[in-house]
């Protein structure tokens, strides 16, 4: 178990050091900005939306390890998906962190965080960037909030 523990752990610092589809998207056709007043971490995701798909994603902001690399893990699995589809791994995301569903194999990288869900606290920062992307999808113009 320490062993695996270890490994999720280098993941996270992996996406924190070298985060996935960081950066402006000007062509974005959907946006959100999302806030951990907690943590302080800040986030904003950008899609690209051709139909029902995720043909882009992008986030930039700052924050702590968790929150970033949560981001960069989340745009990679996403991108290429159909808008359902994320929606369907974010509410699946969510209640694993909430201690509602017990991780599995299918859940990829994402299985990495469920150690989170040990510290609540730090529940909000793994789920910003997963309440900012739902945000976007939904087209709400407001900032979202883990508060």
């Amino acid at each position: 178990m320490d062993e695996l523990r270890e490994l999720y752990q280098q993941l996270i610092l992996e996406h924190y050091r070298n985060p996935r589809n960081f950066g402006e998207l000007p062509e974005a056709t959907h946006r959100a900005e999302g806030h951990n007043p907690l943590c302080g971490d800040r986030l904003e995701v950008a899609l690209r939306i051709d139909g029902e798909h995720i043909v882009e994603i992008r986030f930039r902001g700052s924050g702590c390890a968790i929150s970033q690399a949560s981001a960069s893990v989340m745009t990679t699995l996403v991108k290429g998906t159909s808008v359902s589809e994320a929606m369907a791994l974010a509410d699946r995301f969510h209640r694993v962190l909430l201690g509602q569903e017990v991780p599995s194999p299918e859940l990829g990288p994402l299985a990495a965080f469920a150690g989170v869900r040990e510290f609540p606290s730090r529940v909000k920062c793994a789920t910003l960037a997963w309440h900012t992307l739902r945000a976007a999808l939904q087209q709400v113009s407001e900032p979202v909030t883990t508060e």
